[in-house]
C-alpha cells in the first residue's frame, strides 16, 4: 500500500513538474513578446496598463487592464446570501432622533452633499439607524459584471476597463441594482480597504490581476464607519485621499492601478472615546448630534418596539411595510425632482454671509448648505427653496466647521442658529 502511494505521488509530482515547466516556458515567450525598453529596471505608471519590472534581462513590459469579473454563479450566491441575511430594523420604526434621520435621507436624495458624521451618547441607536437605511436605498444603473459599479453614462464613475470598451464603441451591458452599503471594520487592513494586486500572476501570465477592496465595492454607494474616531491613522489617510479625489490608486511593487471611489461617507462615534481628526471631520458634509431620550413615555415605547422586533423580526417588519414603501416613493420622487429645485440669489448671498461671519474656513460650508437646502425642498415636494429650509439644515452643515474655543460653553449649533436669525432677519 505504501509503495502504491509512493508511486502515485511521484507520478503526480512528475506531471506537475512538466505542467509547470511548460507553463513557465510559454510565459517566458509571452514576456519576450511583450518586453521593451531594455536596460530599465523600475516600473512606471501607465493609465492604459501597468508596468512590471523583470529582473532577468532587465526588461520592462506593459500589460492590459484586466479586472476581476463577477460570474453568474457568484451573482446567484450573492442573491442567496442577501436572502439569508439577518433582518434589519425598519427605518420607519425608529422613534425620535429626527435630526439624524433627516441628515441621512438628504444624503440619499443628493449624494453630493458629502455624507454624515453622527456623534452622540452610547446606546442611542446610531448604528441601528444607519444600517436600517439599506431598505430605503434606491436602484442605480451599473455596468454588468463590473466590480466597480461603473456608471454607463458618466465617464468619471467608470473603471478603466469600461472606459476602454466605450472608446472602442462596444455596447455596455447594464443592469439595475440597489445602492451598496459597505461596513468598514476598525480592524481592516489597508490591502482589504484599497484592494491588492497578484504580483505573481502579473509576472508569470502577463495579466494585471487586481482584487478589488472595500473602496471599489463602495463606489456609487455608502461607506459606513462605526466608531470612526477610533479608526487607525493610516486608514484615515486612505479615506481622506479617496474622498478628496474620488479615485483610489493602488501602488504595489512599481505597479499602479486606479479606479473610481465616489461614495457617501457615513461615520458614527461617541465623543467621550476620542476626537476626530479635523481633516477627516471636514470631509463629512453634515454633522448630526444625537442625545439620549429623556421623555419616559418615549423610552418605554422604544423598549417595547425593540422587544417586539427581537421576538419576531419578520412580523415586526411587516407591520411597517406600508410606511417603508411610502418613504421609498418619497425618496424616489425627491431624487427625480432635485434637478428642478431653484434657490434665489438673495438666499445664496445670505448663506455665504452667515459662513463668512462665523469664520468658516473654505467654501465647503456654503456648497453643502445650498445642496442640503435643495434636497430638503425636494423631499417636501417643492421646486423652490425657502428660508425655513435653510434654517433646518444650516446648523448640521456648519456646526463641525467652526473653530473650537476651549473657553466657549455654548453649543456650536446654537451659535450657527443665532447667526442665521441675525442675518436672515
Amino acid at each position: 500500500m505504501a509503495g502504491l502511494l509512493g508511486t502515485s505521488s511521484s507520478a503526480t509530482s512528475l506531471l506537475t513538474c512538466r505542467s509547470i515547466s511548460s507553463s513557465f516556458s510559454s510565459s517566458k515567450a509571452s514576456i519576450r513578446a511583450l518586453s521593451f525598453n531594455p536596460g530599465q529596471n523600475q516600473g512606471r505608471r501607465l493609465y492604459g496598463g501597468i508596468g512590471v519590472p523583470v529582473k532577468k534581462g532587465r526588461s520592462h513590459f506593459s500589460v492590459s487592464n484586466v479586472s476581476t469579473e463577477i460570474s453568474p454563479a457568484q451573482e446567484q450566491a450573492q442573491k442567496l446570501s442577501k436572502e439569508s441575511q439577518r433582518p434589519v430594523y425598519p427605518f420607519a420604526a425608529i422613534v425620535g432622533q429626527d435630526e439624524m434621520k433627516l441628515c441621512l435621507l438628504l444624503n440619499v436624495i443628493d449624494p453630493k452633499i458629502g455624507g454624515v458624521m453622527i456623534m452622540g451618547d452610547r446606546g442611542t441607536g446610531k448604528s441601528t439607524t444607519v444600517r436600517s437605511l439599506v431598505d430605503l436605498l434606491p436602484e442605480i444603473t451599473v455596468v454588468a459584471a463590473d466590480p466597480f459599479n461603473s456608471d454607463p453614462e458618466d465617464p468619471e464613475s467608470m473603471g478603466m476597463e469600461v472606459r476602454e470598451k466605450l472608446l472602442k464603441g462596444e455596447k455596455l451591458p447594464t443592469l439595475k441594482t440597489k445602492i451598496n452599503m459597505v461596513d468598514l471594520p476598525l480592524g481592516a487592513t489597508e490591502d482589504r480597504v484599497c484592494g491588492t494586486i497578484d504580483i505573481e500572476k502579473a509576472l508569470t501570465e502577463g495579466v494585471k490581476a487586481f482584487e478589488p477592496g472595500l473602496l471599489a465595492k463602495a463606489n456609487r454607494g455608502i461607506l459606513y464607519v462605526d466608531e470612526v474616531n477610533l479608526l487607525d491613522d493610516h486608514l484615515v489617510d486612505v479615506l481622506l485621499d479617496s474622498a478628496a479625489s474620488g479615485w483610489n490608486t493602488v501602488e504595489r511593487e512599481g505597479i499602479s492601478i486606479s479606479h473610481p471611489a465616489r461614495f457617501i461617507l457615513i461615520g458614527s462615534g461617541n465623543p467621550e472615546e476620542g476626537e476626530l481628526r479635523p481633516q477627516l471631520l471636514d470631509r463629512f458634509g453634515m454633522h448630526a448630534q444625537v442625545g439620549t431620550v429623556r421623555d419616559a413615555e418615549l423610552r418605554v415605547k422604544i423598549v417595547e418596539e425593540r422587544a417586539r422586533f427581537d421576538k419576531n423580526p419578520k412580523d415586526f417588519r411587516e407591520t411597517y411595510k406600508v410606511d417603508q414603501e411610502k418613504l421609498q416613493e418619497q425618496i424616489s420622487s425627491a431624487r427625480s425632482r432635485l434637478s428642478f429645485v431653484q434657490i434665489d440669489h438673495d438666499l445664496r448671498v445670505k448663506i455665504s454671509k452667515v459662513c463668512a461671519e462665523l469664520n468658516v474656513d473654505g467654501l465647503r460650508g456654503d456648497i453643502v448648505t445650498n445642496r442640503a437646502a435643495k434636497a430638503l425642498a425636494a423631499l417636501k415636494g417643492r421646486d423652490q427653496v425657502t428660508s425655513e429650509d435653510i434654517a433646518v439644515v444650516i446648523p448640521n452643515c456648519l456646526r463641525h466647521r467652526l473653530r473650537k474655543d476651549p473657553l466657549e460653553s455654548i453649543d456650536s449649533g446654537l451659535l450657527v442658529i443665532e447667526k442665521f436669525y441675525e442675518v436672515f432677519s
